[in-house]
């Protein structure tokens, strides 16, 4: 598959749930500006796509109108900076829309390995590199150790409530 391909995948995957991103972004750094919340989907991307500096400025603006972000002016200089962070409207959309993710998450990873079984039987399993295999190992360890936690938390939640 070509990179054009890859970067279309990706670009796909961002573009669709790009505010979650954002709230996600903005509240886990508490405040952010537009670039570095520029350089943190580019990360996110592994460096495939990012949002063009216009679309995501539109995009933070909404979101300010909407009520989720709160701006705040600074400067440097003369050099104008808007810091941005979560206001209570926008927090509660990033707790609902966590939520969501975590059940979306599931149902995918269920799609995932029954297309993976499905293209094995097919004989078209995409063979990985190996340091595509050892990345790929080290997410679903900590997507287990995640979800180990969360058991956890959930159970003694249970308990507390009996």
């Amino acid at each position: 598959m070509g990179e054009d391909v890859e970067r279309k995948i990706i670009k796909g995957l961002f573009t669709v749930p790009l505010k979650n991103i954002i709230l996600a972004i903005v509240g886990l750094k508490g405040e952010a500006h537009g670039y570095e919340i520029l350089k943190e989907l580019e990360k996110l991307a592994i460096g495939l796509w990012k949002p063009s500096h216009s679309n995501l400025y539109t995009i933070l603006n909404k979101m300010v109108d909407e009520g989720l972000l709160e701006p705040r002016e600074e400067y440097r200089g003369r050099v104008r900076r808007v810091k941005y962070s979560l206001t209570e409207k926008g927090l509660d959309y990033l707790k609902t829309s966590n939520e969501l993710a975590l059940r979306v998450l599931y149902t995918s990873i269920n799609y995932h390995e029954a297309l993976k079984k499905k293209l094995e039987e097919m004989g078209e399993r995409k063979v990985m590199d190996r340091e595509t295999v050892i990345e790929y190992l080290g997410l679903l360890k900590k997507i287990r150790d995640i979800l180990d936690e969360e058991i956890k938390t959930i159970e003694a939640e249970l308990s507390a409530e009996n």
